[in-house]
């Protein structure tokens, strides 16, 4: 069989390419290919992307994964000469991961991860294109004990929780992947990405340091949802960009942990984003919300010898960055704290 002809440049398919993950993504994919963003905004944002609008490589398409899509179809792709080359590399993000969203949108966040997956997987048969789907440390559920979580757990989740839409909707996700790649023999990998952080998050998505970081800047209480004991790993998102470009890049094809096993005190980082704000802050707590769960912490044995890699950046200079573009943000979009209430 003939190979599909590269004409310039790999095409490249994003899906969630307008979120905090995925346009950080396609930031760093653009240097190398076409890149191809699929975006419903359903949680992404158009500002994430529009410093790439009008790059020459770069194309974006307003489009809900849940439904089928024919890319040699749109007009927007001819520069691109789908109908010719191809896709070559997909990387599938799209999925709604805010814990406020749980209860908004479970049907669309159990689609997402179903009909969104399959739908993205039929067009990597299609092509023949190497697959990297993007899960979540979610599919463990909660820890049953203090060892590091490793590829082989097989996790301990309540399928009708608060949660369920999204612990269940990533682990059918996953379980997907990996029964496409036996059937079609396919190039499909898998990341489980811990707790992450950096610019372009929401500041109104419910999440641990955009609520510290906004509550900062407004100085008001710096509210915790557990015990002065809780702890978390977090990782910066230039660490986990890099990971997954390796791993798409690597001949490993399998699941792999991605996140910084280095555990802190949630306290310590409310106090240390009211020292990097500057703010008049007081760090409160309160009793732990439904919807959370305690977290795990990942083991990257694995990552780091099929792949190389470990995180490099410094929790304080991820803050400090972190820190700074939320502030630029607020002021540009007249961020107001009461619609958070």
């Amino acid at each position: 069989m003939t190979e599909t002809p590269i004409f310039d440049k790999e095409n490249v398919l994003v899906t969630g390419g307008a979120g905090f993950i995925g346009s950080h993504l396609c930031d760093e994919l653009v240097k190398k290919y076409k890149v191809i963003c699929i975006d419903n905004f359903i949680t992404g944002q158009e500002q994430n992307i529009d410093s790439l609008l009008e790059n020459p490589n770069f194309e974006f398409i307003h489009h809900d994964i849940i439904e089928p899509i024919e890319l040699e179809k749109l007009p927007g792709l001819k520069k691109f000469k789908v109908e010719f080359q191809g896709v070559q590399k997909i990387f599938h993000l799209a999925c709604p991961t805010s814990p406020k969203e749980y209860n908004r949108i479970p049907i669309e966040t159990l689609l997402t991860n179903s009909h969104g997956t399959r739908n993205m997987l039929e067009l990597a048969v299609k092509y023949k294109a190497k697959f990297l789907h993007v899960s979540s440390s979610s599919v463990y559920g909660e820890p049953l004990e203090k060892a590091p979580f490793q590829e082989d757990y097989w996790g301990f989740i309540n399928p009708v929780g608060p949660r369920s839409c999204y612990n269940e909707g990533r682990r059918f996700a996953e379980s997907m992947v990996v029964n496409y790649k036996r059937a079609y023999e396919m190039e499909n990998k898998i990341l489980r990405v811990f707790n992450t952080f950096g610019p372009r998050m929401r500041m109104d998505d419910g999440r641990m340091i955009p609520d510290f970081v906004v509550s900062a800047i407004e100085n008001r209480d710096i509210e915790i949802y557990g015990d002065e004991n809780a702890t978390s790993t977090f990782c910066y998102i230039n660490d986990l960009i890099e990971a997954i470009v390796r791993t798409m890049r690597s001949k490993f094809s399998g699941i792999l942990n991605i996140g910084n096993p280095q555990e802190h005190k949630i306290v310590d980082i409310a106090n240390e984003i009211v020292k990097l704000t500057q703010s008049e802050s007081k760090v409160v707590f309160k009793e732990a919300l439904p919807f959370t769960s305690k977290q795990g912490v990942p083991d990257i044995t694995l990552a780091k010898a099929k792949l190389g890699w470990f995180p490099v950046v410094p929790l304080s200079s991820g803050l400090k960055e972190t820190i700074e573009h939320m502030k630029g943000r607020s002021h540009l979009v007249n961020f107001d704290i009461n619609k958070l209430k």
